[in-house]
Parts: C-alpha cells; structure tokens; sequence
C-alpha cells in the first residue's frame, strides 16, 4: 500500500478565481511547498482532498493550458470566454 504523503500545515494557498468574484466558489486553489518542489491542489469546498504533483510536471501542464492543447474539454460550455473559436 502506498503511504500518503504529508501535506505541510503552512502552506500559502492562492485561489484561481476572478479579483472581483465574492463568495466560496467552488475555486482551484494551489500551493507550493517552500522545501521541495511539490505542487499542491485542492477545491475549495474539498479542502481536504489535496492532489500533489511536482514542479516541472506543474510547469509542463501550464505550458500546455496556455498553448491550447486542454480547449477541446470546455468546447460547448456556456459562459467559456477566451478559448479560441467560442
């Protein structure tokens, strides 16, 4: 069985939410560890449930968010603004 691993208490969570947006979401929070280079996950109304990843795995997706290659999940989802062709 593999062993969980142990998700600091001090990490310093930033929400992927709108500046202006009020209210408790539900929003993607993320965390990065300040001794390792683990990648922290979690939604707000699941706070406990915290998927853990690494820096370049992280970085590597972000890359890929930002080259389109994840558009084709959103196509047909009303309210998605800034994909190309919706």
């Amino acid at each position: 069985m593999t062993e969980k691993p142990r998700i600091p208490t001090d990490l310093d969570w930033t929400r992927a939410a709108p500046e202006d947006e009020q209210g408790p979401g539900p929003w993607i929070e993320i965390a990065f560890g300040k001794d390792d280079d683990a990648v922290y996950l979690r939604e707000t109304s699941d706070p406990d449930n915290i998927v853990t990843t690494n820096r370049k795995k992280w970085d590597a997706f972000v890359l890929g968010v930002q080259a389109g290659e994840f558009d084709h999940f959103v196509e047909g989802v009303e309210g998605v603004e800034g994909v190309e062709g919706h």
